[in-house]
């Protein structure tokens, strides 16, 4: 898979893209990232990438010339329509708190691209033309409002990455956490051995714990170190749930519960 970063402060991703799975999937060649400056498809003296916008507002808008004339310096884009139809495994992208929010499954949606286009706003953002006629898409990490887009784009490429088969050693553990939606949901670990781990089927994580058993008082909750794979599945179950009701209730209507799921949120508001 391949990524293109546009920006006016490609430095700034030195950081993000040397550490960590990042680093691993660009060094065993599982993605290729590229990052070009905007400033070197200016063609005045200054470098201008910015103006004012027209109508007037307060501060300055990211110029289409040097976006446009960057994408189409890159090799292998195709044209827009093929990418808005799906018909291009492809998606060029321009990170804007006006965006479509990133969440797992958009996320594991453009794990399965050959390639993406991170377009990384400024100021006061983007000349809209670069959205309606070269972008298939905006993309927002939050409803919030960050000062440019870099921030935003070395998120998705974490989430994104992170999906690639091979990117993470225990491919299994990118199926089992907060957001990843399982057909099976809580089901799951009944089918086949059993297995002392809950896929989060939507929910958020449940609590993770490891030596010492006990640490300045504080021991590990028993059911975790008696062995029984049922009783585990069933304590981080509820504990998910718990936490996802506390925290994030909104998701709980997102969520296909089962039986069991509806039972041990009947225990949580009795307080057992």
């Amino acid at each position: 898979m391949k990524f293109d970063i546009l920006t006016i402060f490609p430095d700034f991703f030195r950081g993000p893209l040397d550490y960590g799975i990042l680093r691993r999937a660009r060094e065993t060649g599982l993605v290729e990232v590229q990052v070009h400056d905007l400033r070197n498809f200016t063609k005045d003296r200054h470098r201008t990438v910015d103006d004012r916008p027209f109508g007037g507002g307060e501060g300055m808008v990211l110029k289409p010339e040097p976006i446009f004339a960057c994408m189409e310096s890159l090799a292998g884009w195709a044209p827009r329509p093929e990418r808005v139809s799906g018909a291009a495994r492809q998606s060029a992208i321009v990170l804007s708190p006006q965006g479509q929010p990133l969440d797992q499954a958009l996320a594991a949606q453009l794990a399965t691209l050959d390639r993406v286009a991170l377009i990384c706003g400024r100021y006061e953002g983007v000349d809209d033309r670069v959205s309606e006629h070269l972008a298939d898409r905006e993309v927002s990490i939050g409803d919030y409002v960050l000062s440019g887009g870099e921030l935003g784009a070395a998120v998705i490429l974490d989430t994104v990455i992170r999906l690639i088969p091979g990117a993470v050693g225990n491919e299994a553990s990118t199926r089992q956490e907060s957001f990843t939606t399982a057909a099976a949901g809580a089901n799951a670990a009944h089918e086949g051995a059993p297995s002392s781990t809950c896929v989060s089927g939507g929910l958020l994580d449940y609590p993770h714990y490891t030596r010492p058993a006990e640490f300045r008082g504080m021991p590990v909750p028993d059911v975790l170190v008696n062995g029984n794979h049922e009783e585990i599945r069933r304590w981080r179950r509820k504990k998910a749930l718990a936490k996802t009701m506390r925290n994030r209730p909104d998701l709980l209507a997102r969520v296909a519960l089962t039986g069991e799921d509806r039972e041990l949120l009947d225990e949580i508001r009795k307080g057992d």
